[in-house]
Parts: C-alpha cells; structure tokens; sequence
C-alpha cells in the first residue's frame, strides 16, 4: 500500500474537500494551476508553455495534495510531497537547486519536503491554507516523518526593499540556531534602503510556517526565474505549536473525516 492510500484525509472544513491528485488527468489539472499562479500571475518563464502546464522532473516522484471546493469539485489549492526515499530515486530534493542541502542529511528520523504550493486567487484565505495543513499534518502522523521542509516565496516586484523589510523580521523572530542552517547556491543581493509606506506583512504561506512552528534556515535563495525571495524553512514535528497540534493532530477532536483519491 503506498503512503498516499494510507492517509486518511481530515477536514472539519465541510466547505473544502481534501484528497490526492493519482490520476494523469487529476495531476495536470494541479500543474494547471500552477502554471496560471506562477507564470501567469507571477511572469515566470517556465517550461510547459503551449500545454499551459508547470511540469517538471520531480512530479513523477511526488503526491500531490489538493483542496477542491466541495459543492463544485473545482480544484483550489494544491501542494507536492516528496519524502526522503522518493527524493532518493529522483536524485535529490528540489530545493537542493537552491541551497547546501548537508543540514537535512544529517536530521535524524525520516525527512518531507513540500513544495509548489498555490491557492487560486479567489480562495486566498487561512481556512484553505489550513485544509491543506490539515492533509499535511495527517501524512506526517500516519507515515512518521519527523521533519518537513520547503521554501515560501517573497515577491521582488519592489526591487527587493519589501523583501529585506520582511527578512529583517525574520531574523528576529523565526531563525533557526546556526547548525540548522542552510547556505543559498545564489544569495540574494542587498536592496537601496527605502522607507515602507507601511509595515510590510508575511505572505500568507510563510506566515502559516511560522505560526505551526517552522523556523527560516538561513539567507534566502534568489529566484531570478520566478522573481522572488525563496526562504527556507524547516519543521521538526516536535516543535509544532501546542494549538495547531491539538487541532491537526487530535483525533477526538475531529469533526468529519473525508477520503477522497484520484478525483479528476
């Protein structure tokens, strides 16, 4: 049986169904929405243009983790998982394109890493992203990942200002200690220093990160392709944050159970 026929998928959120993507049709239709998100909203150039679809060699090593609308069946968020023994047959995680990836060799216990997050543009609220930590929390519980990692993006539309503003936080608030960190193969260049018109707030991802727990890792990575700030982040289980974890991972406190595998 694989790991993603053994999660049982939970949502208290009766508005929003959780599920796997196992289908050819099922997983295009997450790399649609990718590719809307990060090459239409965002101006990435990235491959899979005329098909209008984001693809990339790593798909076919990953489960891909949805949210669809429960009276509609229209897909609205969806991410990608790629646990350690998958990462191996694939030649490596994805962030490892990005940063020195030797502090994640050496954690102890079983390691995931998420990533491609998007949530369509008229469902960008904390309920989605919550779903789909939901389905995230229930994959570590039952599959005992220990750790889980990925990168949360900052946009540069500014020329980076927002962007330091932000990583500036960051480094007071939510850095890990120096040997959980990891080095950007491309760092991210110094910005002119301009006052903000106002405080510069934590992208909804990011900000999900911190509140379960997760700390940033270091220095972020520059993306040139996508134009952003990539910060990378790191969860040890064990760190979650009491309130999340009564609420994702206690089971008596689970109000309605869905399974839901290879909708199209």
């Amino acid at each position: 049986m694989s790991e993603a026929d053994e999660i049982a998928v939970v949502t208290a959120e009766p508005r929003f169904t959780l599920g796997f993507a196992t289908t050819a049709e099922a997983i295009a239709e997450t790399q649609a929405l990718r590719y809307r998100i990060f090459a239409g909203e965002m101006g990435a150039d990235i491959d899979g243009g005329e098909a209008g679809l984001d693809v990339d060699h790593y798909d076919g090593y990953c489960q891909h983790l949805t949210v669809r609308e429960t009276a509609t069946g229209r897909l609205v968020a969806c991410t990608r998982i790629l646990t350690d023994d998958k990462a191996h047959k694939a030649g490596g995680f994805y962030s490892a394109g990005e940063f020195d990836l030797k502090m994640i060799d050496s954690l102890p216990g079983r390691v995931m890493e998420v990533g491609r997050t998007c949530v369509d543009s008229e469902f960008r609220s904390g309920a989605v992203i919550a779903v789909l930590w939901q389905g995230l929390a229930e994959f570590i519980v039952k599959n005992g990942f220990d750790y889980l990692f990925g990168c949360a993006s900052i946009g540069l539309e500014d020329g980076g200002a927002n962007a330091h503003a932000l990583l500036n936080q960051i480094q007071k608030k939510y850095m890990a200690e120096p040997w959980q960190q990891v080095r950007p193969l491309i760092p991210l260049p110094i910005a002119d220093a301009r006052p903000a018109d106002r405080a510069p707030r934590l992208p909804p991802l990011l900000k999900a990160y911190f509140s379960l727990g997760a700390k940033a890792c270091g220095e972020p990575y520059w993306d040139r392709e996508f134009n952003c700030a990539d910060v990378f982040v790191l969860l040890n289980v064990t760190d979650l944050h009491p309130r999340y974890a009564r609420h994702f991972l206690d089971r008596s406190k689970i109000e309605e159970t869905t399974l839901v595998a290879g909708h199209a």
